[in-house]
């Protein structure tokens, strides 16, 4: 039997490798967003008053439903909790974002 390896679980969802990149994207926002706000201790009604939507919308954040949110609505939440990305590209050519609290 033929191993198969990926190194991204979104190439084998998709056939479109930007798809797979988008979802993949999307998760690491969604899994930075949910550690934020689990190391802030915040309930959930918190959460949803400070990214201006309902709690069963944070319910599904939570719950990591990455279907459910776009990559600049996930942006717009990290906003919302004064964080930020800092995209660079180190000596090799690798890409690095570093999330950092907003002045």
């Amino acid at each position: 039997m033929e191993r198969l390896e990926f190194d991204n679980i979104f190439d084998v969802m998709t056939d479109s490798p930007a798809e797979a990149a988008d979802l993949q994207f999307r998760a690491d926002l969604m899994l930075t967003l949910r550690k934020l706000l689990e190391e802030r201790k915040l309930r959930q009604a918190e959460i949803a008053e400070a990214l201006g939507v309902s709690q069963p919308r944070v319910s599904e954040l939570m719950r990591g439903k990455i279907d459910l949110f776009s990559a600049d609505k996930l942006i717009g939440f990290l906003a919302s909790l004064d964080v930020r990305l800092r995209p660079s590209v180190d000596a090799s050519g690798r890409v690095i974002c570093e999330v950092v609290q907003a002045a």
